[in-house]
């Protein structure tokens, strides 16, 4: 037996099972996105064994994606679950060959609540018989040697669930600010959700000196605020420069010990990068990296101070 031979085989297998459903595609499929979308229900999947393995997948990809949706065990739903079924939801089952036991025992009641069957199955079996909406996902052979073990028949059904998300992420126009809602502690919703103004030093943690302030007093400043920077403000309070730890260096490069005698104004930099503070941090984080600085000036509505960004405050929530 050569074992790359038999990997290679099962996933050729399964790759022509998907490749199959493509030309199955008509406007079966876009009517049940339809149905799907325009309920104002939830969206109930359910499947046995391994298909329920696969609907459990499918309806996690369907909520994140702005399809509320929820898996119904069929054995536990004639116990009781059924309970969690409306009138108004619709119902996706799985099953490879159409006459799972536990499925179709569900559909005289599931007809009783007059909800939509939408099926993953192979037609003219019972459950596409009874199902308003039939989406072909039969294939010609399991990938296992004893052609029983569902392998190619679960991935086709997998890959029917994603085009079903994917077709109702486009009807329903959901946006990259909406995944990241429903993702909050992922990287992506971390990127989309957290602005400047979440992260931000305000208050007494802003560094600030004025312009006539000697330079003993501003390193003094520097090192207690411990961000590297300080926003030098004019006779009105507002930015009129920042000075840096690159800064200092450079001064002491250029005048010595004399940079200790000179005042704020002389040393600073001045238009230096400022940041909205409904900017999102990533945005922060990309202009950071663009200058080669390490912390942005928030000003308010009149050029004042309102808060300093600095990049280890955003490195440490995660965004990158």
């Amino acid at each position: 037996m050569n074992i790359l031979e038999e990997a290679k085989k099962v996933l050729s297998v399964e790759a022509l099972a998907i490749s199959a459903l493509i030309e199955r595609l008509d406007n079966n499929f876009e009517e049940a996105v339809e149905a799907v979308c325009s309920s104002s229900g939830r969206t109930v999947v359910t499947g046995m064994g391994k298909s329920g393995i696969i609907s459990k997948k499918i309806a996690a990809t369907l909520s994140s994606t702005g399809t509320p949706a929820v898996f119904l065990h069929p054995a536990e739903a004639c116990h009781g679950d059924l309970g969690m079924v409306t009138d108004e939801d619709i119902i996706i089952a799985l099953s490879n060959s159409g006459e799972t036991e536990e499925i179709i025992r569900l559909i005289p009641y599931l007809k009783r609540f007059g909800v939509t069957l939408i099926s993953l199955t192979k037609p003219g079996s019972t459950l596409a018989m009874a199902s308003e909406f039939v989406l072909d996902t039969s294939v010609r052979e399991e990938a296992c040697p004893m052609d029983i073990v569902p392998t190619a028949s679960t991935t086709a059904a997998l890959a029917m669930g994603d085009a079903l998300a994917v077709a109702l992420i486009m009807r329903r126009g959901f946006r990259e600010e909406d995944f990241a809602m429903f993702h909050p502690n992922g990287s992506l919703g971390k990127k989309l959700l957290i602005k400047v103004e979440d992260l931000m030093h305000t208050g007494e943690s802003i560094p600030v000196v004025g312009m006539d302030t000697p330079m003993t007093d501003t390193t003094l400043v520097m090192s207690s605020k411990r961000l590297g920077m300080t926003i030098v403000c004019n006779e009105e309070a507002k930015v009129a420069g920042v000075i840096t730890d690159g800064d200092l260096r450079r001064g002491l490069h250029k005048w010595g010990a004399g940079l200790f005698g000179m005042k704020a104004a002389e040393v600073m930099s001045r238009n230096p990068r400022m940041i909205s503070m409904d900017t999102l941090a990533a945005k922060a984080l990309s202009l950071m990296q663009q200058h080669s600085i390490t912390a942005l000036v928030v000003p308010d509505e009149e050029s004042r101070p309102a808060g300093v960004i600095h990049l280890h405050d955003i490195l440490k929530k995660g965004i990158v």
